[in-house]
């Protein structure tokens, strides 16, 4: 059965995996470490992880015995094309309402 993947806005809509990335953002984690964080079940932060994972916030690599978190690019980039976007957009609409508001002040 093939799993449906999450867009990036579906993944960090939940505040939980909102709270992992930034947890992650200060320093590698074990998913043990990460659930010690919440008030939920290991195998819920596992989840909240995998899904994570599997949309290319995080890698996980073995080290020793346990298993480290780490954050990843991949996962953000679509946020950030998204948001390039519309930053561009805005800045377009900006502009040319300061070239309107130039043109009215000069024909004053």
């Amino acid at each position: 059965m093939e799993q449906h993947r999450l867009d990036a806005f579906q993944v960090i809509a939940d505040p939980s995996r909102r709270q992992i990335l930034h947890l992650l953002s200060k320093d590698s984690l074990t998913i043990n470490s990460l659930a010690e964080n919440f008030d939920m079940s290991r195998p819920a932060v596992s989840k909240h992880i995998k899904v994570l994972y599997n949309a290319g916030f995080i890698s996980i690599q073995d080290i020793g015995r346990e298993r480290h978190c780490i954050l990843k690019q991949d996962g953000f980039k679509e946020l950030q094309q998204w948001l390039e976007y519309f930053d561009a957009f805005w800045g377009s609409k900006l502009k040319k309402l300061e070239v309107l508001l130039n043109e009215k002040s000069t024909k004053k």
